[in-house]
Parts: C-alpha cells; structure tokens; sequence
C-alpha cells in the first residue's frame, strides 16, 4: 500500500491520482500547474491551489491581518484540505474555499470543485506538511534562484493582490524569506523530482505528462 492510500483501498481501486508542486515564492510552481493541466486531455486534470485554504482572518482588525504570518504552515487550514483530498480521492465534490488576498479574508460561498481522474495540488507549503503528503502520488519541487523569485513576487504582489512596494518588501523580510529557509526549502527533500524554475519547462513538463498519461493509461 503507497502512503496515500486509505486502509482498505486498493490500488485497483482508485482512480484519482493526486500531485503535489511546491517550490518558493515566485520559482514557477503554479504556471508549471496549470501548464501541466494544460497539457493533458481536456477535464482529465484539476489545480487545486494550497493558497486557497488560508485561514479567514476577517475578525482581526485590517492592520492586525497585515502583520500576520502567511508563509508558516499554521496559517493555512491544512486540515480543511486534508478533508478535501479524501473527499475527491473518493470520488465526492468539494466546495474550495475563497480567498481575498487584498484584505485577508475568505469571499462567502465556496467554488464548487469536481473529482477529476487527477488533482494537482500546487503552493508554497504543499510538501511542508505531513498530513498533505501521506495523500500524494507523485511530489515535485519547482527550484528558482532568490532574485528571480523575489522579482516575480513583487510583480506578483503589485499586479494580482493590490499591494504596494513597502508592504511588500515588509513581508518579504519578516515572514517570506524566514520561513522559505525554515519549511519551504527543506520541503524539497520531500520531492520525488525537484525542477528548474527558469526556461519554458517545455521538456520538464512533457516527461511529467507522459509518465502520468502512462499511469492513468491515458492516449
């Protein structure tokens, strides 16, 4: 039995396969995720983004929720996740939640999301917490020097989340950085293939899709 099989299960039996891409900030995990979805057979594969599962911080006051620590893996509702991929593993709908990271709450009402024959777990922490990787088939990491990857956050952070430049330095170094060295960086050893974050990924991702499109027996 694989460490993401449920007692009882057997591997006959399954037919959702579950992969995990973590990697720093800005190192190319989530474009390497959806272009990996991308490349599969339309409906096969889904993104489920880890950032989603952020805890709902809306009863702080807004400076409070500014100040909080958003790269430590108690920040995320692991265990909400941990449901979630039992649930799809066994072939039932979930609603993921919704997350507005402009001010650090959940949006009302979740996003339906589907089982799919595979789910692609994609964020920072995915491979920083036990009770996530006892679920996973298949573990990468999405390596990207530090420069590269804290240029792509603040463009990031500028564009899609309505921060400004201060704050975003502010983080940078008193959350982002230290808990990189801290869970991010020794969560590769976790990975059954660490990737480059720089180039295309062209190759990275056509020897990912091959080898799973071979395990799901897929054309």
């Amino acid at each position: 039995m694989t460490s993401s099989q449920q007692p009882g299960q057997s591997s006959s039996a399954r037919t959702t396969l579950i992969v995990a891409i973590g990697g720093g900030t800005g190192s190319g995990k989530t474009t390497f995720a959806h272009r990996l979805v991308a490349s599969l057979p339309h409906g096969v594969a889904t993104v489920l983004d880890h950032d989603a599962y952020y805890r709902d911080l809306s009863a702080r006051p807004f400076a409070e929720r500014c100040r909080a620590n958003f790269d430590h893996p108690d920040s995320l509702e692991n265990e909400l996740l941990d449901r979630h991929l039992e649930a799809l593993r066994a072939g039932q709908r979930i609603e993921k939640p919704r997350y507005d990271f402009s001010i650090h709450t959940r949006v009302p009402g979740g996003e339906p999301l589907e089982p799919s024959t595979l789910i692609v777990v994609e964020g920072i922490l995915a491979l920083a917490v036990p009770m996530l990787r006892r679920h996973y088939d298949l573990k990468l990491f999405v390596d990207a020097p530090a420069d590269l990857r804290l240029l792509r956050r603040i463009r990031r952070d500028l564009v899609e989340r309505g921060r400004d430049i201060d704050g975003i330095a502010a983080q940078y170094e008193s959350t982002v950085r230290p808990m990189h060295e801290a869970f991010v960086e020794p969560s590769r050893q976790h990975a059954d293939l660490v990737l480059s974050g720089l180039g295309d990924h062209a190759t990275a991702l056509r020897t990912t899709a091959d080898a799973l499109r071979h395990r799901l027996r897929l054309q």
